[in-house]
């Protein structure tokens, strides 16, 4: 019971994280865009309070952002961005328990992650593009979800490591 309180209280902290570090970016899209700066806070969730808070988290932050401040916009970003972010939060917690032990696990787990949280980003922007009568291609897939987020991308790759090793030690 003690831990389940401490993995909530936890996972509200990354719920405000979410919705507070895009601020930083807000003032040039093209940047939070290149940063990713609402996808740490969902990663390190499913890092420490495993992949039921992670999942949890991914889906509430972008659609929580997006009703109290319109940023991102709630279609198409927000409703494409919740099951990217949800299996960030899953991924990262299921498979660092099942690999924390071994040498790169949180390198393996985190990588998976960004692997099908956009593949689950992909699939959802193509369900809500063909909705709304857009297209969605591949060229849109490669360059939205791994040439324009590259920064972002090495930014997690060193920071989250280091901060989930430093978190852990205590």
């Amino acid at each position: 019971m003690k831990k389940q309180i401490k993995y909530l209280v936890l996972s509200a902290l990354f719920i405000a994280l979410g919705i507070i570090l895009p601020f930083i970016t807000m003032q040039i899209p093209k940047v939070g865009n290149m940063l990713l700066p609402m996808h740490i806070p969902v990663m390190l969730c499913g890092f420490i309070c495993g992949a039921s808070y992670g999942f949890a988290v991914g889906l509430i932050v972008p659609l929580l952002r997006s009703m109290l401040f319109g940023m991102p916009v709630m279609l198409p970003a927000a409703v494409t961005m919740a099951p990217e972010l949800a299996v960030y939060g899953l991924v990262t917690g299921l498979l660092f328990k099942k690999f924390k032990s071994k040498k790169f696990g949180i390198y393996i787990s985190l990588i998976s992650a960004m692997i099908l949280g956009r593949i689950a980003w992909g699939l959802a922007s193509l369900g809500v593009f063909s909705l709304l009568g857009n297209s969605f291609t591949w060229k849109i897939f490669i360059t939205n979800g791994f040439v324009n987020a590259a920064l972002g991308i090495v930014i997690q790759l060193i920071l989250i490591p280091t901060l989930v090793n430093r978190l852990k030690m205590r």
